[in-house]
């Protein structure tokens, strides 16, 4: 117990960091909107063509790297008609079988993430664990030249101004693992709450009030 503890404790005070420090991109997202509109209405300059594509990752970042700790603080969007109504035990119990199903979806999830990613590097193949173990290799052995040389085609964008994916790609796959990461998190809370029937164990009670575990004010 002490391993799980521990390990929800070290996750959600990382997840948490993140995802305070990823709230902000949405006022980045919005100024760089609120430029796209100068751009076009002012009569003296073009349209800029980056604006939308960019406000559009910086979205992606702000969703996929804020999700684990939207997770956390148990902010998610639920059904309750059932599960309201039930005693704390059973809910843990009942959140312990259900995560089991977001921590599989998150596994196929992350591994066509990767595949995805490592076609925006130019593999076309299946075999992207291969890949990126040889680009592993070649990078700490030869260094940027020779991990650049295991790619092939870039991904860009189809539109007019063509930013290469890799990049957003990337950040996707990091907030899967994050995400993969905090549910295993919630699955070790729950088999805690269901033993010991306490509210929280190193949740974001705790976490944000400096509460000891399972006292709750």
């Amino acid at each position: 117990m002490k391993f799980m503890a521990a390990y929800v404790r070290v996750i959600e005070r990382f997840n948490r960091r993140v995802g305070r420090a990823v709230m902000y991109l949405l006022f980045v997202m919005m100024a760089v909107l609120l430029w796209s509109s100068f751009t076009k209405a002012a009569p003296f300059m073009r349209p800029s063509l980056w604006t939308l594509e960019t406000a559009q990752f910086l979205m992606v970042a702000y969703f996929m790297l804020g999700g684990p700790y939207s997770i956390q603080l148990d902010t998610n969007v639920r059904m309750d008609l059932i599960y309201g109504a039930m005693s704390l035990r059973r809910k843990a119990f009942v959140d312990s079988f259900t995560v089991l199903f977001l921590i599989v979806y998150l596994g196929f999830l992350l591994y066509g993430g990767l595949n995805s990613l490592a076609y925006s590097l130019g593999h076309f193949s299946q075999d992207s664990i291969d890949f990126f173990t040889g680009l592993t290799i070649a990078f700490l052995s030869g260094g940027p030249e020779a991990a650049s040389d295991q790619l092939g085609v870039l991904e860009r964008s189809r539109s007019v101004w063509r930013p290469v994916l890799w990049p957003v790609k990337l950040v996707m796959i990091v907030g899967i693992v994050l995400m993969l990461l905090q549910a295993v998190a919630e699955f070790f809370k729950d088999i805690e709450r269901f033993r010991t029937g306490r509210p929280t164990v190193g949740g974001p009670v705790e976490i944000e009030t400096g509460n000891t575990p399972g006292e709750v004010r």
